[in-house]
């Protein structure tokens, strides 16, 4: 797999605290990639480090086939969770400002904001102060700064926080956009909606250690303990009588019953439909699988209790 960005074997200490323990990430080009964990797990220490900002005590950090260097900041466009804009400027002067730091001429930066400012629905506050902003607004336009120079990479620390569910819905958009225009995205967040909504792949962190990496789709199918339901019309407890761990979830109005099967392995579900396509009409069949937040609180408690043991020892 082509990856943008590997930090292998990063390890970073702060005083007496250990911020990152021989933690590794690879990103894949083009994808929306999640980093996860619980406050304090390192996630910020590591960004901070793949922006150049602080640097591993060890490990190495390649960006696009390179080892990291100062000058690669310039192709990673990053939005830190404590945001600050200076509040006495105009919005639109704030915006022209930021993006020529990132090199733009001032002619091509005023033209690719003003297109972005209507894209997102803040062109009337172009002219007004940045303090007459509300924190969403200000969001919006920290978001638009971070991406407008197109960079390789865009990491967006918490992007989410402070949107009301239609804005959180539009931001959700562009970052897909963006994606499928070539853009690699690395996000942290707490929200595991966005998690399932938006990312190819993921890394869990939890005290300072990798505890989960890989696609999400298949990280949900590791975790899912091969519970199936079951939609059916028939007598509803014809399904429990079939030799199976089948449950009754309900009926609806319309006399369709639903049941939940847990089934020992992959291999069962043939013998299982087979039985159940003999005692009842069968009218949908689907794997449940498990949320990320469910995921999330199981990898990050069996983390703490492998840590505990450890430690007891």
């Amino acid at each position: 797999m082509d990856n943008i960005l590997v930090a292998e074997h990063i390890t970073k200490d702060f005083s007496k605290h250990r911020a990152l323990d021989d933690v590794s990430i690879a990103v894949p080009r083009g994808k929306v990639y999640g980093l996860l964990g619980p406050n304090g797990a390192g996630k910020t220490t590591l960004i901070r480090i793949i922006n150049h900002i602080t640097a591993p005590d060890s490990g190495s950090v390649i960006f696009d086939g390179h080892p990291l260097t100062a000058e690669d900041v310039m192709s990673i466009g990053y939005l830190p969770e404590e945001r600050g804009l200076y509040k006495k400027m105009k919005v639109g002067d704030q915006a022209l400002f930021f993006a020529r730091l990132k090199g733009l001429k001032r002619a091509e930066a005023e033209k690719a904001l003003r297109e972005w400012f209507e894209r997102l629905d803040i062109m009337s506050w172009w002219d007004k102060k940045v303090e007459e902003l509300s924190k969403g607004m200000a969001q919006k336009v920290q978001f638009i700064v971070t991406v407008l120079h197109q960079p390789k990479l865009l990491i967006f620390d918490e992007p989410f926080s402070g949107f009301d569910p239609i804005n959180a819905g539009i931001l959700k958009r562009e970052i897909l956009r963006l994606r499928d225009q070539g853009a690699t995205v690395i996000f942290s967040t707490h929200n595991m909606a966005s998690v399932e909504e938006l990312c190819d792949e993921i890394t869990l962190i939890n005290r300072s250690h990798n505890i989960l990496s890989g696609n999400v789709r298949a990280i949900r199918e590791q975790f899912s303990d091969n519970r199936y339901e079951l939609s059916y019309i028939g007598a509803p407890d014809a399904v429990q009588n079939l030799g199976f761990d089948a449950q009754l979830a309900g009926i609806n109005a319309d006399g369709y019953a639903t049941a939940t099967v847990t089934l020992p392995g992959p291999d069962a579900v043939r013998p299982f439909l087979a039985a159940a396509n003999a005692a009842v009409d069968i009218t949908a069949f689907r794997r449940i699988l498990p949320s990320m937040d469910d995921i999330f609180v199981s990898a990050v408690q069996a983390s703490n209790q492998y840590s505990l043991q450890n430690q007891e020892q």
